[in-house]
């Protein structure tokens, strides 16, 4: 008996691993050697590509296709319709054959809607991407990113909420500058 939900509508290929609790939800593809963590959400037209690697307590919104050659890590959020790219020169007529750029988004960012994480980039932890964003360069941990191509506009917490210049979070987190580096203080 399987300990994780797969809607009728969706396909899992052979050779894919889902662990306990996770939720695939309708019309989705969940290509071959792909692994899923536990407690994930798949929402609405979500697509895995061959070989990804999903960590443990991902919502993935609806409409987002993952493609090979991405890593996503615990505890991301990737928002409706955001786009994840593997290949830095697409051309029709002269095909990769299965040579992608690596993406790895970190444990705990969050992607918003309609953003694009250009590919060969990794998005730091608890990093947020604006809706709409274009990451065309790697992001720092706890970085706000946002615009077309997006850059730092601030820092936010673990939390999500966005920090002022004290560095300190309503919810109690406080964080330190180390060069241009971000990090919890202890």
């Amino acid at each position: 008996m399987q300990d994780f939900f797969v809607h009728e509508s969706s396909y899992v290929d052979d050779g894919v691993q889902i662990g306990t609790g996770t939720k695939v939800w309708h019309f989705c593809h969940i290509q071959r050697g792909a692994v899923i963590g536990s407690n994930c959400s798949l929402g609405q037209n979500v697509n895995v590509g061959n070989n990804v690697h999903i960590g443990n307590g991902v919502r993935i919104q609806n409409n987002v296709s993952i493609y090979e050659g991405v890593e996503i890590e615990d505890n991301v959020f990737c928002g409706p319709s955001c786009v994840f790219t593997n290949v830095n020169t697409p051309r029709a007529h002269f095909p990769v054959h299965g040579v992608y750029a690596r993406t790895r988004v970190r444990e705990g960012a969050s992607l918003g809607a309609n953003c694009t994480i250009v590919c060969g980039h990794m998005v730091g932890r608890s990093a947020l991407i604006a809706a709409g964003a274009v990451v065309t360069k790697n992001v720092k941990d706890y970085a706000l990113m946002a615009g077309v191509p997006a850059r730092q506009i601030g820092w936010v917490c673990e939390c999500g909420r966005r920090l002022d210049d004290s560095l300190a979070c309503e919810c109690g987190r406080k964080y330190r500058l180390i060069g241009d580096n971000l990090e919890k203080a202890e």
